[in-house]
């Protein structure tokens, strides 16, 4: 109980921290190029309730978010942001959940398959693999994927939304570089685990490798890859500004950079809530797989 009213605690101060700094820092929802008249300024500051003080302003913000209430946009007008995140979020949970997949299911089979054979091709293969896919940005990867797999070899499409086909390359292009953080992560820490004296003692046993490596030691090796599984379940599950762009996907990354630009205090608001909601119980899922796979963790 007390683990979820500090996860609550956590969600309160990071929206009170993005209110305030938007609403603090110079400038203005309605500034642009031509200043509005006086008299169509207020009104638009009566319609979206900035008209008062700031402590008024945090105050009805607070009461409104307690009913559900995200606001409307300031810049999307007559759209509210529970209605943008309606239609952007699904899109970009989508795409994060199969790159999320595709970052665990590839990595920990690339990790515990080079683990089990150090010093190998497959190995040395790996640790190559890693390297590369982590030093090759997005914004590098996108388009090479999309020159190699839909411009030379016309296997799928170069972008858009709708299909698997679709789907495949920008969410490979999200999860390569997971896919090589979490392989080097299991890798390492499993040929660490293997060296312990309760591996020594299964194969004393007579424990075939296989049997070694799936029932005993990658349940301790897991654990470092299980930390990272939190943040990075929901820096996926929140998507990419980069890719979505250089796949034209409809996501909520285009949304978020214009909120800030915009200086759209009520939409930044909505998809920061969504963001720390999504950050905070990952990581609370991750303290109960710990507890479940070390009992000895509290």
């Amino acid at each position: 109980m007390t683990r979820l009213l500090s996860l609550f605690l956590v969600l309160f101060c990071v929206v009170s921290i993005t209110f305030f700094l938007m609403r603090l820092s110079p400038g203005g929802p309605f500034d642009g190029e031509r200043k509005l008249p006086p008299a169509i300024e207020h009104q638009l500051l009566l319609k979206y309730r900035l008209d008062g003080s700031l402590w008024q302003q945090y105050t009805d913000y607070l009461k409104d978010l307690l009913h559900g209430d995200l606001r409307l946009s300031t810049k999307y007008r007559n759209r509210s942001v529970a209605e943008i995140l309606a239609q952007t979020l699904p899109v970009t949970f989508t795409l994060g959940t199969l790159s999320l997949l595709m970052s665990l299911g590839f990595g920990l089979w690339i990790g515990a398959f080079a683990a089990a054979r150090p010093h190998s091709l497959f190995d040395h293969c790996a640790l190559h693999f890693a390297l590369l896919a982590v030093s090759l940005p997005a914004f590098v990867l996108g388009p090479l994927f999309i020159l190699i797999f839909c411009i030379c070899l016309h296997w799928l499409p170069v972008g858009g939304w709708g299909s698997f086909s679709q789907l495949l390359l920008p969410s490979i292009t999200l999860a390569l570089p997971f896919i090589a953080v979490i392989a080097r992560l299991l890798r390492d820490q499993l040929r660490e685990v293997l060296q312990d004296d309760f591996i020594r003692t299964a194969r004393a046993k007579g424990l075939s490798q296989q049997a070694i490596i799936y029932r005993h030691a990658l349940r301790v090796a897991i654990l470092p890859v299980v930390s990272y599984t939190g943040p990075l379940a929901a820096n996926l599950l929140t998507g990419s500004i980069v890719v979505e762009t250089i796949f034209h996907i409809p996501g909520a990354g285009s949304f978020f950079v214009n909120s800030i630009l915009n200086r759209d205090a009520f939409l930044l608001g909505g998809i920061v809530i969504v963001y720390c909601t999504a950050l905070i119980f990952c990581n609370f899922f991750v303290d109960i797989a710990y507890r479940y796979l070390d009992p000895r963790i509290q």
